[in-house]
């Protein structure tokens, strides 16, 4: 058996599908060369060991993942011992904004306390964080606390944020309420994934005043959401973050009696002293 052949299956099994490993391989790969490859191994042992949709392994699949896991799962952490020793790794996901504007202050302060200390960053909006936690692809979380997360996770609150509407500066809305007091709203709503706290929180309280405004575009990142605004596509649901300036091109406006939004940090086990 290939060596490399035994890693993509291992990507493949773990992430539940060719997609999933191509998105989470520590390298660039297309999935064409995967698909391959991974059928050559099935060649070479002469069954198969996945079924592919829906994703499923065989027996001999599940046999073959319970010996290469291990292996592979540990390779990681085996190569920072042999380069540093003292090396400490922490995982985290958070949003672009997070990442942009307050992670590097914190982990500038740990790497004083911990100078071997190796931060490994993902971006993500709620539900893939919350999954990453669950499948221990990250250690700690920071994302929006709008429900109680899965039983398995630790939760922490952080801060609470306003919601506000991004508009572009040329349009001349001056309030939120003059935009939600219209009868029918002509705008289109630039927002987060509904299934995203954010967009559940701004949606609910819509649904309680009897309004209704479907988002009309879906963006994975509240950057993403400034830059359309600014360019005319539309009104962006946003969070006023503490000391932040509105985008160029962009003027905010207070979505004022709207829920306040809860910013927290997800783990899952027992936190260490890095998170």
């Amino acid at each position: 058996m290939n060596i490399h052949h035994l890693e993509l299956f291992y990507y493949v099994a773990r992430h539940k599908g060719i997609a999933g490993a191509v998105r989470n391989m520590p390298y660039g790969i297309q999935q064409p060369a995967v698909s391959a490859q991974v059928i050559q191994l099935e060649n070479d042992l002469g069954i198969a060991l996945f079924q592919r949709r829906p994703f499923e392994l065989t027996p001999a699949g599940e046999e073959l993942f319970a010996f290469v896991e291990p292996f592979f799962q540990n390779i990681a952490g085996v190569a920072q011992k042999l380069r540093g020793g003292a090396a400490q790794s922490i995982r985290i996901a958070a949003s672009t904004t997070v990442f942009r504007d307050h992670l590097p202050d914190i982990l500038g302060a740990a790497r004083r306390k911990f100078p071997g200390l190796h931060p490994h960053l993902r971006v993500g909006i709620q539900p893939e964080i919350e999954q990453w936690l669950l499948d221990s692809e990250v250690d700690l979380g920071v994302t929006v606390l709008d429900s109680k997360p899965p039983t398995e996770l630790k939760a922490e609150k952080l801060l609470d944020l306003p919601m506000v509407l991004q508009v572009p500066t040329r349009m001349k809305l001056k309030t939120a309420e003059d935009l939600l007091g219209q009868d029918r709203i002509a705008q289109t709503l630039i927002s987060l994934p509904a299934n995203e706290g954010i967009a559940r929180a701004f949606q609910k309280e819509l649904a309680r005043r009897k309004l209704d405004w479907p988002t009309g575009i879906e963006l994975n990142s509240i950057d993403l959401i400034s830059t359309y605004v600014a360019n005319g596509f539309g009104i962006g649901l946003s969070l006023a973050l503490p000391g932040d300036k509105a985008p160029k091109g962009v003027r905010l406006l207070p979505l004022k009696d709207f829920p306040a939004v809860t910013i927290g940090a997800l783990w899952r086990g027992k936190r260490s002293e890095l998170s």
